[in-house]
């Protein structure tokens, strides 16, 4: 059992060049089902996976975590499916809970600005946060791209940074002026550390930084800004993808820029725009007003 695990998460990371993090919750996920089932790989059925479903959405979990739960057994059992370690697949017909469609939250202009400016002061720490939240807001990176980009992936000259995307897919991201200058004013900071890491961004002990300490960071300027404890940095990628729409981008050219590998993970955006829109025509045009008659 443990070794068809071990085998499809070896899969994951060689040949579809998944996370360490997305490996660790399959790892997880996984385990938790097999531990359920109770029974040899070539035992389990459709039965099983209905029931684990079951116990998931019984346990109170939100639909979403069962969704992902599912998601990563049936992927395992693709797999072994594909590889011919069993004869049929017993989670193909199992159907996921409904997700309700959430728009993506997203800070206002004069938000944004606010919390990649609020990093104050002087030396290493304030310039390494600045130009963290200068280049989520600038360019829309992932956590996961951020923290993996290394010394020769930035070009402050040109203005453009290398991102490394899901599986590992690289593309040329524009950033802005003021990314820029925050960059260079840390590159600065950086050198003065006298540290041989490839890393971009390091911690405090000149390591690389983890998307988990990206992610506090985030919280941290967030907090201190008083606009939400609960935004994080896939806020600013948001952000950034919304203010560009507004602005009268071209959702291709957003959809670039994101990194995404279909136009219609990009059109959540304009239906977020529809509704910025929408709230924009009740709050100020006269018709759209209650009568107080």
């Amino acid at each position: 059992m443990k070794e068809h695990i071990e085998k499809f998460l070896r899969y994951l990371g060689t040949e579809r060049g998944s996370s360490e993090h997305t490996l660790r919750s399959y790892r997880k996920d996984l385990e938790t089902f097999m531990e359920f089932a109770g029974q040899k790989i070539e035992d389990v059925d459709m039965t099983d996976v209905r029931g684990y479903v079951a116990m998931l959405i019984s346990g109170g979990l939100k639909k979403s975590t069962v969704g992902r739960r599912l998601a990563a057994v049936r992927s395992f059992f693709k797999f072994l499916h594909r590889e011919g370690q069993i004869k049929l697949n017993p989670s193909k017909l199992v159907s996921a809970p409904k997700m309700p469609k959430l728009l993506p939250r997203f800070l206002t202009v004069d938000d944004a600005v606010s919390l990649v400016e609020k990093p104050e002061g002087i030396g290493f720490l304030p310039a390494r946060d600045r130009a963290i939240l200068e280049l989520l807001y600038s360019s829309g990176l992932r956590v996961s791209e951020l923290a993996g980009i290394d010394t020769d992936d930035i070009n402050v000259r040109e203005g453009f940074v290398k991102a490394r995307g899901k599986g590992k897919k690289e593309r040329i991201v524009p950033m802005g002026r003021k990314a820029v200058e925050a960059l260079k004013a840390y590159m600065i900071e950086r050198v003065l550390l006298k540290k041989k890491d490839r890393a971009m961004f390091l911690n405090r002990r000149g390591g690389r930084l983890t998307d988990r300490g990206v992610r506090r960071i985030v919280v941290k300027y967030a907090r201190a800004t008083l606009i939400d404890g609960r935004i994080g940095p896939h806020t600013l990628r948001h952000s950034f993808a919304t203010h560009l729409l507004q602005g009268g981008a071209d959702l291709r050219v957003i959809q670039e820029l994101l990194g995404h590998s279909s136009l219609s993970t990009t059109q959540k955006y304009t239906h977020l725009d529809i509704a910025h829109l929408m709230d924009v025509y009740d709050k100020a045009h006269p018709l759209a007003k209650e009568s107080d008659e």
